[in-house]
């Protein structure tokens, strides 16, 4: 399979990533990946399902043909189709889909087991009734403060969308992404020519971004969150003197009447 080997070179120094920056987003040794391209190894199938992830090839593709010797835009054609995924799921006792919940320290084991039923399967469980139980749920951490004022450590559930072209524009979505990892947006999909979705942040300190649909490995459409912190009131200055003023009219009102009397 010394085809398989070339390829996984080429594919690498392409996307700019080193030996060690790729085997890190896929759990295994530099010593591996070093192994696989100089022929003194070949991966076995579950790497070799996590390379067609990495670089968005087909499996067939990946094994069987010089991709050096194919230009950048022929190779969109060898992509694996979106929707052909297993999506790994795990059933409680009395045969209900579980929630797995996918914490900040898991995310990114999380890139490369989602598929793997073993690695869900030791997920953490959430029990939440008012969810439909006819849908496919997940929950998932969020990081950082671009989502403000949904704040950071909020627990957001997700409902499983099979395809990214069915995305309402402007509704909240779980993304789980080869580059980006695991992000929490609003989602605008324009069905343009380059397949780009557009993430934006309710933060507005935070400049929106684009993504490649293809980059997607899942979606879950947005349909609650936990948050163990309230939204903070109102703390701005003019905020403040709206408060003081309403008051002082309260004040000035209640010494009128008394002045009647």
């Amino acid at each position: 399979m010394a085809t398989v080997n070339q390829n996984l070179k080429f594919l690498r120094a392409e996307k700019g990533l080193t030996q060690k920056q790729l085997a890190e987003k896929l759990g295994l040794k530099q010593a591996t990946i070093g192994a696989y391209e100089e022929e003194r190894a070949t991966p076995p199938l579950p790497a070799l399902l996590d390379f067609t992830r990495i670089f968005q090839v087909s499996l067939d593709a990946l094994v069987s043909q010089d991709l050096s010797k194919i230009s950048e835009k022929d190779r969109k054609n060898l992509r694996p189709g979106r929707g052909k995924e297993v999506l790994a799921i795990t059933m409680d006792a009395s045969g209900k889909e579980n929630v797995e919940l996918v914490m900040q320290k898991a995310s990114a084991g999380y890139l490369n087991g989602y598929q793997d039923p073993e690695f869900v399967r030791d997920l953490p469980k959430i029990n939440l009734p008012v969810l439909n139980r006819n849908r496919t749920y997940r929950a998932f951490e969020i990081q950082g403060d671009s989502m403000l004022p949904i704040q950071p450590g909020s627990i957001i559930f997700g409902e499983h969308v099979e395809d990214v072209a069915t995305i309402k524009n402007g509704k909240l979505y779980i993304l789980v992404t080869n580059q980006e990892g695991i992000v929490f947006k609003r989602v605008f999909n324009f069905n343009d020519e380059e397949g780009k979705i557009l993430l934006v942040s309710d933060n507005r300190q935070y400049a929106p971004y684009a993504v490649a649909s293809t980059d997607v490995l899942e979606l879950w459409a947005a349909k609650g969150f936990y948050s163990s912190q309230f939204p903070e009131g109102p703390s701005d200055n003019v905020a403040l003197s709206d408060q003081l003023a309403l008051q002082l009219v309260r004040l000035q009102s209640e010494g009128g009447k008394k002045k009647k009397v």
